[in-house]
């Protein structure tokens, strides 16, 4: 029996709502128990913490650690005690010191991957890589449009993209963000609280528009969205940041050249575990060769977790967030 801590809600709202618990843990079946050596933050947290994704309450909350196996159930045998793991698509229950998952949501750690950049890229990585490999086959001859470029999601997909030759416009919210975007692979960046974005991309584009357009802001964004993108082009939305889109009118769709709209999931992208394994894989590699490099821009102790919230509601960072067991 392993005794630990976790932050628990018991009903949604504000940062206030994080609980902080104690109790004791022991795998059955195919359960492990992982101790956490660093754990991932991602705008997501936010989404069950509010309510905006409901949740049975009360709930544990995060999505993506790194860690060791401590112990694991009797019916265990991808993973034995002292192994490094990663996870990014268990259910809540992260922002914890240690706590137990099914064997089939853990991804094996390389060697050349420390636990802290584990923690920091897997749910944010394996986005990337479903969205340029899997939703849109993105290539040199393409160019993008990608909101909050100076987030954690957005500065490995600015990396990766361009690793791909595709020309990439991104957004941001100040100075010191763009330039963060353009020193990671971004080759415009709209500050979109100066102009507007969608006459600025078509601008930038000779008025075409761009091919495809990658949106997790919700929202505040998705008229400009919309009006940004090329004939047969594609809108991806993959987040909320700023509250949910508008329903899609599919005459919109229509009267601006036939575009596609998709609202995606990792979850969906990684429903197998071959799946799983795989983006992971593609993820690692890029990281390995030096073709991303994962930015932990902020390190606050898991005692912090309300504070966290309250700095990344308030987009008040950059890159990833981590937070660390123990501090």
């Amino acid at each position: 029996m392993t005794s630990y801590r976790r932050w628990q809600i018991e009903q949604p709202g504000g940062p206030e709502q994080l609980r902080w618990t104690s109790g004791d843990l022991e795998p059955q079946g195919s359960e492990v128990l992982v101790r956490h050596t660093a754990i991932g933050v991602n705008f997501i947290d936010t989404y069950i913490r509010s309510g905006l994704y409901p949740a049975t309450l009360p709930t544990g909350i995060g999505n993506e650690g790194a860690g060791v196996v401590e112990a694991v159930g009797p019916d265990v045998s991808l993973v034995a005690a002292g192994d490094r793991v990663g996870y990014c698509t268990a259910p809540p229950g992260s922002y914890s010191e240690a706590r137990l998952i099914d064997e089939r949501s853990l991804i094996p750690l390389p060697g050349g991957v420390d636990d802290e950049t584990a923690a920091a890229s897997l749910l944010k990585g394996l986005t990337v890589c479903y969205l340029l490999r899997r939703t849109f086959e993105l290539d040199g001859s393409h160019t993008v449009l990608f909101h909050a470029a100076a987030g954690g999601v957005g500065l490995i997909f600015c990396q990766w993209a361009k690793s791909l030759g595709a020309r990439v416009i991104g957004t941001a919210g100040s100075a010191e963000k763009a330039d963060l975007a353009l020193a990671n692979g971004c080759d415009e960046i709209i500050l979109y609280r100066d102009e507007e974005v969608a006459p600025r991309v078509r601008e930038l584009t000779g008025g075409r528009g761009v091919d495809v357009a990658y949106d997790a802001v919700g929202r505040d964004t998705y008229q400009g969205t919309l009006d940004s993108i090329a004939p047969l082009g594609m809108f991806v939305s993959f987040g909320n940041a700023s509250g949910p889109p508008p329903p899609v009118n599919a005459m919109d769709l229509m009267q601006r050249g036939s575009l596609k709209f998709t609202r995606t999931s990792l979850v969906s992208y990684a429903s197998t575990r071959e799946d799983l394994l795989d983006l992971a894989g593609s993820l690692f590699d890029v990281i390995d060769d030096g073709t991303v490099r994962v930015h932990i821009n902020h390190r606050y102790p898991l005692s912090a977790a309300p504070q966290v919230h309250r700095d990344l509601e308030a987009r008040r960072t950059t890159g990833s967030i981590i937070m660390l067991p123990g501090e």
